[in-house]
């Protein structure tokens, strides 16, 4: 393990005597990811550690206790949960969260292994993550980084939203608001980028916008630099799904064309808001239930590979669950081999399997038929109306030719 030690420090470490560092998940601008154990309770856990300059800075960290405090109140399925936080202070010690550790990946990796989704699936990703948005904006948060990193896929398909209060802090502790933007320039609402606030319609654009890459597999504004493409945003509307790809039920253009609306007042409310009318649209449309698929080559994956963690996977609706060994601690030479081999060929879930009917390379034949069930029913009562109205006008003229006669 001393190979990888000098690569990350943290790792094998406990944090405030309770934590253990496994390996590292992901890593961004402003903190790492890592897998971890709290040996107390013996359960896994994510474990987010800040970028160690924010230690020292007690602006920060009041704001970082607060916001970790407020998340924490917060309880929803579609939310990840946040167990404690710690560091800063005295012990300069790099201030972190412990969090839920969700087994499965981001919704980016799942776009990056699967491309864009059919209407239904999208649905099945948007529901949860309205909600779970809805209950932090009733207690009066807002999150400022919805984006498919921070949109979790368990192995058993739920879908969480994770990372709140985090930029929050950072941006009013006034350490780097430059980071922030640039993290997150494609889903940045205009009054983000134009004055720096944030309310409930900021994150309804951040979801509108998402909704559209789902459905598209590309993101609406595109440009030489992350800043030109956030001020983009000042001055030009996000575009009907429909224009980029065929197919797209006029129900979900107008869904994104509202949540996306240049001026906040125009928008959804809030997440619930938002929610209800996606609701409305799955009703019209008789869209059909989906599990979300966790994507199988995810960075959560391989550190669980990493350290003889066990991962379960579902295939033809059943859990199976495998119990990967743990490759030689040195992480020499045969180490790429060893996990390149434990990843390799993932099974096919069934609800992307392909079939005659697609949509965007997806299997949609519930959705289509669905679809078509409701325009044939349609059409019959349109029939029924016809024929009726035919038979009164046809008895009113008959009526009316011989009432002269009826009356004499």
């Amino acid at each position: 393990m001393d190979t990888y030690q000098r690569a990350d420090p943290l790792v094998g470490t406990l944090l405030d005597g309770r934590y253990r560092v496994d390996g590292p998940i992901a890593s961004g601008g402003m903190s790492t990811v890592y897998r971890g154990l709290d040996v107390r309770l013996d359960r896994p856990v994510a474990l987010k550690v800040m970028d160690s300059r924010y230690s020292g800075d007690h602006q920060f960290l009041t704001r970082f206790q607060r916001e970790a405090k407020a998340v924490a109140r917060l309880k929803d399925p579609a939310l990840v949960a946040v167990y404690d936080q710690g560091g800063g202070g005295a012990s300069r010690q790099a201030p972190f969260l412990v969090m839920e550790l969700v087994e499965g990946g981001t919704l980016r990796e799942l776009l990056s292994e699967r491309g864009p989704m059919p209407p239904h699936a999208v649905a099945a990703v948007l529901t949860p993550l309205c909600r779970g948005l809805a209950v932090a904006h009733a207690a009066g948060l807002v999150h400022r980084d919805i984006k498919p990193e921070n949109v979790l896929i368990s192995d058993a398909g739920e879908v969480k939203i994770a990372d709140f209060g985090l930029v929050r802090a950072v941006a009013e502790a006034g350490i780097t608001s430059t980071s922030v933007i640039l993290g997150t320039a494609a889903y940045l609402s205009p009054e983000q980028v134009g004055t720096g606030e944030s309310t409930p319609r900021s994150d309804v654009y951040a979801v509108g916008v998402l909704a559209y890459e789902l459905l598209t597999g590309v993101t609406p504004f595109t440009g030489d630099t992350a800043l030109t493409v956030a001020y983009q945003r000042m001055d030009r509307d996000v575009p009907p799904p429909s224009a980029a790809i065929a197919g797209v039920p006029r129900q979900f253009d107008e869904l994104v064309g509202r949540a996306t609306d240049r001026d906040p007042a125009a928008r959804y409310a809030d997440a619930g808001d938002m929610a209800d009318a996606l609701a409305e649209v799955i009703d019209e449309l008789r869209l059909p239930p989906f599990r979300v698929p966790a994507p199988q080559q995810s960075a959560q994956h391989r550190a669980a590979t990493m350290f003889g963690a066990q991962t379960t996977h579902h295939v033809d609706g059943r859990a199976r669950t495998a119990h990967v060994p743990n490759p030689t601690r040195e992480y020499g030479a045969d180490f790429a081999d060893e996990l390149s081999s434990a990843l390799a060929e993932p099974e096919t879930e069934p609800e992307y399997a392909p079939v005659p009917t697609q949509f965007a390379g997806i299997a949609i034949d519930d959705f289509e038929w669905a679809r078509q069930r409701a325009r044939r029913a349609a059409l019959i009562w349109l029939l029924v109306l016809v024929t009726l109205t035919g038979m009164v006008a046809a008895g009113a003229w008959t009526l009316g030719s011989n009432l002269p006669g009826l009356l004499n």
